[in-house]
């Protein structure tokens, strides 16, 4: 009795937690105009119609460039940051762990704000790369956290034996550190890069109408009518984080990063 009750608990969290993903991939197929659950009809028009979408390709490609520049500044300043806050004593250390809960400490519109501010004196302000890098500096907290992890469960002595067998820093730090602690480097890589890829809020105060994201363009379009094709839009965002965990799987292993967390 027990263990059916845990069960069906189990069950009933996946299905509630699910529900809302189910309803809007089955909208997406709706052969009707409007949008509906269950859908009117099976077609793939609005698919092909987001396909043929001039405007949501290029928002696409706009926060594809934005996830990447994150990714690219975020993963060496994460990996060393992490390694730092795990290996040694540093100075100011407590003012860096209040840091790594801004995210949860700070509301987003006052960081997306003070970025405005700072990029609009920097005359970058309606550019897709500062985007990038503004998810970067507010998201940075969760890949330190992911590689901190991994360096928690390095043994020292493995790179102290690197270096009585003539290993100088840099040789120890790729050849051992580097490797030990990968699997958090992927883990904060990859939730780095769907997180810039579904940052809403940062990118409507950094962007214009020339440079909207993907995330904006759909906040654009349901201002006005909410239409199947967002619902499949939706649906490839869906995608690209079921993309992301089924790398992170294959990479690292769920179990790992469960463990890390």
């Amino acid at each position: 009795m027990k263990r059916l009750s845990i069960w069906s608990l189990v069950w009933l969290s996946i299905l509630t937690l699910s529900a809302p993903t189910l309803v809007v991939i089955g909208a997406s197929f709706t052969a009707g105009n409007m949008i509906a659950f269950p859908p009117e009809g099976l077609s793939l028009k609005w698919y092909e119609k987001i396909i043929a979408a001039r405007d949501l390709r290029q928002a696409f490609g706009r926060s594809l460039v934005v996830a990447a520049v994150c990714t690219a500044v975020a993963l060496p300043v994460g990996t060393l940051a992490g390694l730092a806050l795990s290996r040694y004593r540093l100075r100011g250390e407590g003012a860096l762990q209040v840091y790594l809960l801004l995210p949860f400490t700070v509301p987003l519109i006052g960081s997306g704000i003070g970025l405005m501010l700072v990029f609009g004196q920097w005359g970058i302000l309606g550019q897709v790369w500062p985007v990038g890098i503004a998810c970067a500096v507010i998201n940075l907290p969760f890949i330190v956290w992911s590689v901190s992890s991994s360096a928690a469960a390095l043994d020292g002595d493995l790179e102290l034996a690197a270096q009585n067998c003539g290993a100088g820093r840099v040789q120890t730090f790729v050849h051992v550190t580097l490797p030990a602690v990968m699997p958090g480097v992927i883990t904060g890589g990859l939730l780095m890069f769907v997180l810039a890829m579904n940052e809403f809020l940062v990118s409507l105060l950094l962007t214009d109408a020339r440079t909207v994201t993907l995330p904006v363009q759909i906040y654009n379009s349901i201002r006005s009518i909410i239409t199947p094709d967002l619902a499949a839009v939706s649906v490839v965002f869906v995608l690209v984080a079921l993309l992301a965990i089924w790398l992170l799987d294959r990479l690292v292993g769920l179990e790992i990063f469960l463990k890390s967390k």
